[in-house]
């Protein structure tokens, strides 16, 4: 890992990004929107998350349930071995948003891990019935 002093200034991540584009499904894990499964896209895949492009914004800190196609579930449960995979997607919170020029969102998605404090309580009971 780079020392701070090799980092330049306006670069603030952590860790490298992987170029990774392909479909996705999400849920955002709220009672009112859970029955609702909506399609965008990954863009890159981190070991702390992943960024992906949707339709419809999401609100900040919110959990989502991402489908990802089988490259990027192993992907992503390779290069973070503490993530939470359900029913085939990936467990993940919204740490930033940026609309774009086009009709789509930026949003970058980090993994919640197995480590967290209770990460299954961050489901809404209704998540997978």
């Amino acid at each position: 890992m780079k020392s701070k002093k090799e980092i330049p200034e306006n670069e603030r991540r952590e860790f490298i990004r992987l170029i990774y584009k392909s479909p996705l499904m999400y849920k955002v894990c709220k009672r009112k929107t859970i029955s609702k499964l909506m399609q965008g896209y990954t863009q890159n895949i981190s070991q702390a998350g992943l960024m992906c492009s949707i339709k419809e914004s999401v609100p900040k800190d919110s959990t989502l349930w991402l489908k990802l196609d089988t490259g990027a579930l192993n992907l992503c449960s390779e290069i973070e071995k503490r993530c939470v995979i359900i029913q085939q997607g990936i467990l993940g919170k919204v740490a930033w948003l940026k609309k774009t020029r086009g009709k789509s969102v930026d949003v970058g998605v980090y993994f919640i891990t197995r480590e967290e404090k209770h990460p299954l309580k961050v489901l809404d009971e209704h998540c997978f019935s």
